[in-house]
């Protein structure tokens, strides 16, 4: 402790905003990535099968998803939290704190999590595809029994990639009062001239982020087996 204390005395000074700031950057990363990432999927198997060749071939549709897609993706993060703070305080009563920074982390991640989604479920051999598509399996059958389940391998990756955006967006999002350790970092670390604040709170996020790429490995070395 007497280390911490001399090498990082304001970190030692504030454990409390250490530990609220870590549970605030959970909440955000737990609920964008559980609903973005059902959005997502969702938004990525429209994309496979609306898509020219694509077992529900819907050319219009797959144009409007691919088009608004790549013009969300094209949107910088910052930018977009302040283009939906009207949205934002309808939804949610206010746009400061992890509550409000949950609408546009979702916007920001569903288009970038739906394009993994589509390119890793692309990656499934078109062979087994044509095959169900032979035995008459449904629309829906090709889309649970084939896509979804050989693809899961690339669903996980895309995943683990996926969450570790969001632990980014959401120190992004706490540069504009949304809380957590990007939000700790900014106020106290920068603003302050507080550099053990900041060193801290980024070892915090690499932690996170090297968990959710620990947990993704095991995962998929155990449906890959």
């Amino acid at each position: 402790m007497q280390v911490v204390e001399k090498y990082f005395p304001n970190v030692f000074a504030i454990p409390d905003e250490f530990i609220e700031a870590t549970k605030q950057t959970l909440y955000m990363s737990f609920w964008t990535a559980l609903v973005g990432g059902i959005l997502g999927i969702l938004l990525g198997v429209v994309l496979v099968v609306s898509r020219p060749n694509g077992i529900l071939q819907n050319r219009p549709l797959y144009n409007i998803f691919d088009k608004l897609i790549n013009i969300v993706r094209s949107i910088p993060f910052i930018i977009m939290l302040s283009l939906l703070a009207l949205v934002t305080r309808f939804v949610v009563g206010t746009t400061i704190g992890e509550k409000a920074a949950l609408v546009p982390l979702v916007v920001g991640v569903v288009p970038f999590f739906a394009r993994q989604i589509e390119n890793a479920l692309l990656e499934v051999d078109p062979g087994v595809v044509e095959a169900a598509q032979a035995m008459g399996t449904s629309p829906a059958g090709i889309i649970f029994r084939v896509y979804l389940l050989e693809g899961l391998p690339g669903i996980v990756r895309v995943s683990a990639l996926t969450i570790i955006n969001v632990i980014g967006l959401t120190t992004m999002a706490g540069a504009v009062g949304a809380g957590g350790l990007g939000n700790l970092a900014i106020s106290r670390g920068y603003n302050r001239f507080q550099t053990d604040v900041t060193i801290v709170a980024t070892l915090l996020i690499l932690i996170l982020v090297f968990i959710s790429q620990f947990i993704s490995n095991q995962i998929i070395k155990k449906i890959t087996h």
